[in-house]
């Protein structure tokens, strides 16, 4: 008796077309727009809720402590890119971007239905503090799976410019968080934004994330985590090695992450406390110098895609070094410096932006790739990205502000350094990192 073997051998699932990976590419994009604006609201909001949520009595202590909570927050975004991204590399990159919309839009919600210190006195701050760090946690999960799947699921020699879609949502999220909290403040009295108009965002994002879980659902799996679970004699990678990677990322990151917070964050605060900017003109600024930056993202993309990832990360390390100081400088209470030079700093931003899923993905195999991006990268965040508001702040209170200019050169400078011993990536097959 023939048998056809071709026939009797199990037919695997047929790759994904590129009018599919580009579908799926929309969905992760769109959850992870709102995820970032649903993380964005808390830094836009953040006077209106320091003084609903903490001791009105003495404003800065109140501002710091709110700021405090927005870095309690990232310091929980690596234990979250560890746990999920372990669960990504066995389970699938799908599974986890669903988990973490979820538990980001419960936090949202929370927030926005929280009562108010003077209501139920300190435990508000601590319902705060838990659904905040609630909201690390999944972040933590949320940035570091992205990163990996739009990667995965990019043409190899247009990796850089898919990649920057995940750096245009991180800008999305804050553009939208900065429109909303113009429109907020714009519309409504100071004292109804204090008394109940900083909820809305909050409760708008928990909304939303009911249509990106919809979309999300459908949702193709990576294929090339698709490949790599079916391969069982992949040799044991020396633990040497992935440290180095590790670190590495974490010195590229760290100048990257604490510019961009800076002056994302952060900056908006520093026009109205330090230089008296209204707020309303303040958002504004940033919302039109974000819009430009994440138009730019995918050219630069596009660009790292043929010059290589390098030149690009150590464009940004000199020029930030340069440029930090100065910018922060030109603002006054006019609200075209803060536009001049938030556009200027987040185009500088941009560079390595837009080439940061691709560069960390490239970094990694892929049986480890989401949680060792999860921990580097995250852990990166956590502790020069999330505490930079906090330091600003508490160096200004000090009339130090200046140090924390310095505090970013050398970071900067650490960004350059770690450049120089990285390997240039771009083109290369993920399955072979």
């Amino acid at each position: 008796m023939n048998i056809d073997l071709a026939k009797a051998q199990p037919q695997s699932a047929p790759a994904p077309s590129l009018a599919s990976k580009k579908k799926s590419l929309l969905a992760s994009s769109v959850g992870n727009v709102l995820e970032w604006y649903e993380w964005s609201a808390y830094a836009v909001f953040a006077p209106f809720i320091a003084a609903a949520m903490f001791n009105s009595g003495d404003p800065v202590s109140a501002l710091l402590s709110t700021l405090a909570v927005f870095a309690v927050g990232f310091l929980m975004r690596p234990l979250g890119g560890i746990v999920f991204g372990r669960i990504a590399d066995k389970r699938g990159r799908k599974f986890v971007l669903v988990t973490t919309m979820l538990m980001m839009a419960t936090g949202s919600l929370i927030i926005g239905i929280m009562p108010t210190y003077t209501a139920i006195g300190a435990w508000a701050s601590l319902i705060l503090l838990v659904a905040r760090v609630m909201q690390g946690f999944a972040h933590g999960g949320e940035s570091a799976t992205a990163y990996s799947y739009v990667s995965e699921i990019a043409p190899p020699n247009r990796r850089g410019m898919w990649g920057s879609v995940a750096f245009v949502a991180i800008f999305g999220g804050s553009v939208l968080a900065y429109t909303i909290g113009g429109a907020v403040t714009s519309t409504l009295s100071e004292t109804a934004v204090g008394q109940w108009g900083w909820r809305i965002p909050f409760l708008l994002g928990a909304l939303l994330a009911l249509f990106a879980l919809y979309l999300r659902r459908s949702m193709e799996e990576s294929e090339v985590f698709d490949s790599q679970s079916e391969r069982v004699d992949e040799p044991r990678i020396p633990r040497k090695t992935v440290v180095r990677a590790i670190l590495l990322m974490i010195g590229m990151t760290s100048g990257i992450t604490a510019a961009h917070y800076t002056w994302t964050s952060y900056i908006s605060t520093f026009a109205i406390t330090q230089k008296g900017m209204n707020p309303d003109t303040a958002y504004w600024m940033l919302v039109i110098a974000q819009v430009i930056a994440l138009v730019s993202l995918p050219f630069w993309g596009l660009l790292s895609d043929k010059i290589g990832r390098r030149p690009m990360l150590a464009a940004f390390a000199v020029l930030m070094f340069a440029l930090q100081i100065p910018l922060t400088a030109m603002i006054s209470s006019a609200g075209w410096t803060l536009l001049l030079a938030t556009t200027v700093a987040l185009q500088i931003v941009s560079i390595p932006g837009a080439i940061l899923s691709c560069t960390l993905s490239e970094s990694f195999p892929t049986r480890l790739r989401t949680q060792a991006i999860g921990f580097a990268y995250s852990f990166s965040v956590a502790v020069f990205g999330g505490t930079a508001p906090y330091l600003n702040q508490l160096l200004l209170g000090r009339d130090l502000g200046w140090v924390f200019g310095g505090y970013i050169m050398i970071l900067c400078v650490l960004t350059g350094v770690a450049c120089l011993f990285m390997k240039e990536t771009k083109g290369i097959r993920l399955e072979d990192a």
